[in-house]
């Protein structure tokens, strides 16, 4: 099942329209984040720090749909936490729907079986799976033996039901390449529509420090995956940001590509960091010091960070930004063989739909690929922000 043709279309003139506009800083893809509990505890996630009184907070339907209205990004990332957890799941969905919006929702599919009867098939869901590997590596990174059996049955199963279906994995610094390019040939065998991948961003409350990836090791690490891809294989990225993740682009960040609302509101800067939350969108593009972040910026946290959240909606701008944006995409687009980049059939075909996190910094994941780390201002916002709370 390829992107649909209208997704594509909505985010190329959602990004088009936006330029002609003149509007410098435009989300791509909403990080929803309806709650923060989970029924996994993985290794590289930070969201089991979280007191026991913030797990139990959920944003409702209504302030999600709200949320993604005030924001009007084209796609919404649906995380957590597993969202499959939250009461209103559906109604989120639905109403999202109804907005036009195309949804990614996030998942670690040990509820998705069960769920699935309570779904429609539409070509605006998309459930993405997040497997962290073969099922060796995934158990591991889970912290749970028997999930990747659990996940594989869920795909099948998602895949036969009609549904779009895509996996979103996180690279981490143990990753081993071969490994990983067996596994996108079990994704691919399995009929999923595309993968995601991202390298790991490291923060300092998760479980497991050992594991992140830095930025020369995350190039080098990405060549050996990416580097002579097969034919079979889809991603959903936009080609020039699987080229940044091999170090043959540069980027500097755009976090306000993939802003994320949460239980405590709007979180500053990005998904991947807790610098403190705005009670409105607009409050958060308007009082976030931006230039603070980035490969530009002074912020030390930034320095490794490569994530899709981040960098996706970069290599959209530099996409549509210029005509030499669009010389470096078409490189990428017609002759990805000599230049030794894995751009797939899909991708070629809808490279802007990408921007996902699907697509835009998108975001990946259970995150997928990037776990949020906002729990060091979580005990400032309970006191502080009393936006998005239910």
């Amino acid at each position: 099942m390829a992107v649909p043709v209208s997704q594509a279309f909505k985010v190329m003139t959602y990004v088009l329209g936006q330029k002609l506009r003149g509007v410098k800083r435009y989300p791509l893809v909403l990080m929803l984040e309806p709650l923060f509990r989970c029924n996994l505890e993985c290794e590289g996630c930070g969201k089991i720090q979280y007191p026991e009184h913030i797990l139990k907070k959920r944003v409702s339907a209504e302030q999600a749909l709200a949320a993604a209205e005030e924001c009007g990004a084209p796609v919404v990332s649906i995380a957590g936490g597993e969202p499959l957890i939250h009461p209103e799941i559906n109604a989120i969905v639905d109403g999202l729907i109804k907005q036009g919006r195309y949804i990614y929702l996030c998942t670690n599919a040990l509820l998705l079986d069960r769920k699935l009867d309570s779904f429609t098939p539409h070509k605006q869901l998309t459930f993405s799976i997040h497997m962290d590997g073969l099922q060796a590596e995934h158990d591991k990174s889970v912290c749970r033996e028997g999930t990747y059996e659990v996940a594989v049955a869920a795909i099948k199963k998602a895949v036969a039901r009609g549904f779009r279906v895509t996996t979103n994995t996180t690279v981490f610094n143990n990753a081993k390449p071969e490994r990983v390019r067996q596994f996108f040939d079990e994704m691919t065998a399995l009929g999923v529509e595309s993968m995601m991948i991202s390298p790991g961003y490291p923060y300092a409350k998760a479980p497991e420090q050992e594991i992140f990836l830095e930025r020369n090791r995350t190039k080098s690490l990405f060549e050996q995956i990416l580097g002579a891809p097969k034919k079979s294989w889809r991603f959903n990225h936009s080609p020039n940001f699987l080229a940044f993740l091999r170090g043959k682009i540069d980027y500097d960040c755009t976090p306000w590509g993939n802003p994320t609302y949460n239980v405590f509101g709007w979180q500053k800067p990005c998904y991947l960091l807790g610098d403190g939350f705005a009670s409105s969108f607009k409050e958060l593009i308007d009082s976030t010091e931006w230039s603070r972040y980035g490969q530009k910026g002074w912020d030390e946290r930034c320095k490794d960070c490569m994530v899709h959240c981040g960098y996706e909606a970069s290599a959209v701008n530099d996409m549509f930004g210029s005509v030499g944006g669009l010389a470096r995409t078409a490189k990428y687009f017609f002759n990805p063989d000599a230049q030794g980049d894995p751009i797939t059939a899909t991708a070629r075909a809808t490279a802007p739909a990408a921007t996902q996190t699907t697509a835009a910094q998108p975001g990946a994941a259970t995150c997928g690929a990037g776990h949020s780390c906002g729990c060091e201002s979580a005990a400032k916002a309970e006191q502080t922000t009393p936006a998005a709370r239910s």
